[in-house]
């Protein structure tokens, strides 16, 4: 048999054009397959050196379950395309199941008036900016961050708007996700929408080198690390939770639409989720129906 490590490549490269993979999932890919290939001799390949590595993953490394299971699923892949180009005698994942149980864990959120507090803070900056930058700056901030409060968007969603994606008539911007994936996001709030086209045109008065939405001072595109350091020079400023991240506002987007009334299925379609399991987590959190339900039905309340 080949070495593995002349083979992975190949499998990437199939996997890449029969699959439509981002590039930064094959990165992952790659080096989840490379690890494999240190820990065990390619020449003695077989069940005792999978089940090995697993025990080493699970007992020795003491890895976290999610990155055990990320790491079996690309295995099995893997094995699966050494048993097709006969590379392999055997593909031995079909004689074993790995089960590791996830921890639920239940999506972090804002309360209500930190993110009030948050988007307070960045319309006061707006309004309080005197130089040509600091208005360009701030101008930018406030409809990120508005951006990302009023659709719930990732933040590598909202680094990958261009100005193409903007219809203006209907107040929509197309929101490019996960695993390329295309989906509309209506702005419903008037606000929002309005310190987006201010935005848009305070942009113009500095060169941006892309037509992108949201650049950096020199005008690249901004990356996820320029938004999360927006983020927290805010964050900080406001005095909101000091331990929050970008993404809890989408977590706390998610959640309020559901605690309002919103149907499982809409928040799946506009959050952008694959499935509708990812998207019932939040129903746990909503806490204002659950307030509604046992004010109401909790027989203990009669007692």
């Amino acid at each position: 048999m080949k070495e593995l490590n002349f083979i992975i490549p190949e499998f990437l490269a199939l996997s890449q054009s029969t699959k439509n993979l981002s590039p930064k999932t094959i990165i992952a890919y790659e080096s989840d397959l490379r690890d494999f290939c240190n820990f065990i001799n390619s020449d003695e390949l077989g069940e005792k050196q999978i089940l090995d590595y697993i025990n080493e993953l699970s007992h020795i490394r003491k890895l976290k379950d999610t990155t055990i299971n990320r790491k079996i699923i690309v295995l099995k892949m893997f094995f699966e395309f050494l048993h097709s180009k006969e590379y392999i005698e055997h593909n031995y994942f079909k004689f074993h199941t790995f089960k590791f149980k996830k921890e639920k864990r239940l999506p972090k959120t804002l309360a209500v008036k930190e993110t009030a507090k948050l988007l307070t803070c960045v319309t006061n900056q707006s309004m309080a900016a005197n130089s040509d930058y600091e208005i360009w700056k701030s101008a930018r901030n406030l409809a990120l961050i508005d951006i990302l409060i009023s659709t719930g968007i990732r933040i590598a969603e909202a680094a990958a708007i261009t100005t193409n994606d903007i219809i203006t008539a209907e107040h929509i911007i197309l929101i490019h996700g996960k695993g390329r994936k295309q989906r509309l996001i209506y702005i419903s709030c008037p606000q929002t929408w309005s310190n987006l086209i201010h935005w848009l045109k305070i942009r113009k008065t500095r060169h941006a080198s892309t037509n992108n939405v949201f650049v950096n001072r020199y005008g690249d595109p901004i990356s996820i690390h320029g938004i999360e350091y927006i983020y927290n020079t805010i964050k900080k400023e406001s005095g909101i939770n000091s331990n929050s991240t970008p993404h809890y506002l989408r977590h706390t987007f998610a959640t309020n639409l559901l605690s309002n009334g919103a149907d499982l299925r809409s928040v799946q379609e506009i959050l952008g989720h694959s499935s509708v399991a990812t998207t019932e987590i939040y129903t746990e959190v909503t806490t204002k129906r659950k307030k509604q339900v046992l004010n109401k039905y909790n027989y203990r309340n009669k007692l």
